[in-house]
């Protein structure tokens, strides 16, 4: 009897301790939705209190691959251009003025970006440009400088961040750009391109002088590429369809900027030395027609001269070829035809005409009664 009851007492002591052994290893390995244990946290370290997601390490790595090394260059120009976003071609970079189903001209963008930290934003200095850490640009001196309407909330690191509404950001407001590139060659790669540097937004607004223009501050485009790689944006008022990116349209130079400016020992702009419209217009074909002739000049180009007597000989060869073979044709027929005339009519023998056969005579039977 007490055999019965002691291996009674440890079943039931090794039933609880398993019970509780399962029930341990079941709390330990629930398994979560995808959403929380994958995209959940990955939506939380990549999506900000704007929208604007982190920069991946692929997205780092692709931005490296596309960046330009200028620093070999044998020729190398700087030119400054000013882009109208008013006029078409340049249109896609300005509209929608305001965020609109998640879509952001590219001043917000960069607005956005430099509000949060992730872009650095260098002053506007008057003559040259210095992009380093001794002149970073402090952002709450130009929300200021512009009368731009912000709150000051503390952040998560312990700083200041400050919050805009998107009605207070000057979006439509920022009606043209500055657009710093560099036309080079480098021997090395027997490469002629150009590369955009730096980009600065200009804000237009009422002074006691009328409409003003200011520019706000100079951002690097390399750092803003990653960022709007993967902006898509219409290009055309027939096609609806978003096909490109602000990237694109700067790397394919769909933009048309005006020059203003070329870098020089002087320093000084196009209108130092251009005062009328049309001596500035002549400046600036004339500086078009410059990189455009040193691109021609890099290459062989084959002889015009050449070219043309080459084409003409063609022509001619051609013209001959067509004359001598309607020429020949003609022959060829007219051969045919006297060949036909000169040859004798033969004459068709006559088959001989047969005599009609006489009927046999007949004796008349009369007679021989």
């Amino acid at each position: 009897m007490k055999r019965i009851v002691f291996f009674t007492v440890i079943i039931s002591v090794l039933t609880f301790l398993s019970g509780v052994v399962l029930q341990a290893q079941d709390g330990g390995n629930t398994r979560r939705t995808p959403q929380m244990s994958r995209g959940g946290d990955r939506n939380r370290q990549n999506q900000n209190e704007s929208g604007l997601p982190e920069l991946t390490v692929r997205a780092q790595h692709l931005n490296e691959q596309l960046t330009q090394n200028i620093g070999n260059a044998r020729w190398m120009r700087v030119i400054y251009r000013e882009l109208n976003m008013l006029e078409e071609k340049n249109a896609p970079l300005y509209y929608p003025v305001n965020p609109r189903n998640g879509s952001m001209n590219l001043f917000s963008t960069i607005f956005q970006l430099v509000s949060e930290g992730k872009l650095k934003a260098y002053e506007y200095l008057d003559g040259y440009e210095a992009f380093d850490e001794d002149h970073l640009v402090d952002f709450k001196s130009v929300l200021d400088r512009f009368s731009i309407m912000y709150e000051t909330v503390p952040g998560r690191d312990g700083r200041q961040r400050f919050v805009i509404n998107e009605s207070d950001v000057p979006s439509g407001e920022v009606k043209a750009f500055y657009v710093k590139e560099a036309w080079y060659f480098d021997q090395n790669n027997s490469l002629y391109d150009v590369k955009t540097l730096a980009i600065s937004p200009i804000i237009f607004y009422e002074g006691d002088m009328g409409t003003e223009r200011s520019p706000m501050f100079w951002v690097v485009y390399e750092d803003v590429r990653p960022y709007v790689s993967n902006t898509y944006i219409m290009t055309s008022n027939t096609n609806n369809a978003k096909t490109f990116t602000i990237d694109d349209y700067f790397r394919r130079r769909m933009f048309d900027g005006k020059i203003i400016k070329t870098e020089n020992l002087l320093n000084i702009p196009l209108q130092a030395y251009c005062p009328t419209p049309d001596s500035l217009e002549r400046e600036q074909k004339k500086i078009e027609g410059e990189l455009v002739a040193f691109n021609k000049a890099l290459w062989f180009q084959p002889d015009t001269t050449t070219q043309a007597k080459a084409a003409t000989g063609k022509k001619k060869a051609g013209k001959a070829g067509r004359r001598s073979s309607v020429k020949e044709k003609a022959t060829n027929e007219k051969e045919k035809e006297t060949k036909k005339a000169k040859a004798p009519k033969q004459k068709v023998a006559k088959a001989p005409k047969t005599k009609a056969e006489k009927p046999a005579a007949t004796r008349s039977v009369r007679r021989r009664r």
